[in-house]
């Protein structure tokens, strides 16, 4: 029998996306047949553009009505699809002027598609508007894991005390004050390191609920309570169940003690309560340096401490 000639694999390059968003009209971040989501958009626009699936991966998937200030997210592209998007007289090995060129084609799509939704629910959009905006897209190396390569998240909870903005409607909570913070606070407190977080997170299979929390601090400012919460990495639900246990202590309705002692139950059972989804944004996720990716990656994946998120 004569040798059989395969065609060789296509090269191909990591790119990361940093991107925003607005989540109130999203099922979520993932992708799920016949729903509206961040992830979906995205891919349905990339696949416009380099006539091809293409599937990101996200540093912390956030549910239906979470916004973020700063996503993170990686694609795998091959090489050539690459160096197509590169602007008319521009050298293909200018990867700073495709991530430019691909940036403004992908926003161009997805605010149509948007407006193109907006038209379909009796809304008006502004032209050129959209709930996502992508920032950057830049090449990076293989070592680079959007999820896995982070070191950490950054989460803000926004709360008012009494009737809301009409203008903040969409990214704070209204609850009726006013908060005690100085006991949320001191609750707050007992939280912070290494613990077993079972009873502030619904627990996805095979996955721990082990975190090490850095901040949960609740601060007034401008009219605005807000709760930075910061850790390695979160459970499904955790930073609004953190935020949920400590609503009734600034209300007087339960104990300073009452947010650690869900912590010592350890269980599903009497479990912190979750605030609404609309008053959290992911702010920021944190990666080392360069030289740095695929060890911490290494690291996180053994630990497999990067479950969905909030």
């Amino acid at each position: 029998m004569g040798t059989v000639n395969l065609p060789e694999k296509a090269e191909t390059i990591r790119v990361r996306v940093d991107l925003a968003y607005d989540g109130t009209d999203f099922h979520g971040w993932a992708a799920q047949p016949g729903l509206r989501t961040v992830q979906g958009e995205i891919e349905t626009a990339l696949a416009l553009v380099a006539r091809m699936p293409l599937v990101l991966t996200v540093a912390g998937r956030t549910d239906a009505g979470v916004h973020a200030r700063r996503q993170v997210a990686h694609v795998d592209i091959p090489l050539d699809a690459w160096q197509a998007f590169a602007p008319r007289g521009a050298d293909r090995e200018d990867d700073a002027a495709i991530g430019t060129a691909l940036t403004r084609r992908l926003n161009a799509l997805i605010a149509q598609a948007h407006g193109e939704w907006g038209r379909r629910h009796g809304l008006l959009i502004p032209r050129g508007s959209s709930d996502i905006v992508i920032s950057r897209i830049s090449r990076v190396s293989a070592d680079f894991d959007a999820r896995f390569s982070a070191l950490g998240r950054s989460y803000c909870y926004r709360i008012c005390e009494g009737a809301p903005d009409p203008l903040r409607r969409r990214d704070v909570l209204s609850v009726s004050g006013p908060l005690n913070l100085e006991a949320m606070n001191r609750g707050a407190a007992a939280l912070l390191g290494e613990h077993d977080f079972l009873s502030y997170c619904r627990p996805r299979e095979g996955a721990t609920t082990i975190r090490t929390l850095r901040r949960l601090e609740f601060t007034r400012l401008g009219g605005i309570i807000e709760c930075r919460v910061e850790a390695d990495a979160f459970c499904h639900s955790m930073v609004r169940s953190l935020v949920g246990a400590h609503l009734p202590i600034g209300q007087g309705k339960k104990p300073e003690s009452w947010s650690a002692q869900l912590l010592e139950k350890c269980s599903r059972e009497g479990a912190a309560p979750i605030a609404p989804a609309h008053g959290l944004t992911l702010e920021d996720v944190h990666y080392p340096e360069e030289e740095q990716w695929a060890s911490r990656a290494k690291t996180a994946r053994r630990r497999r401490d990067c479950c969905q998120e909030d």
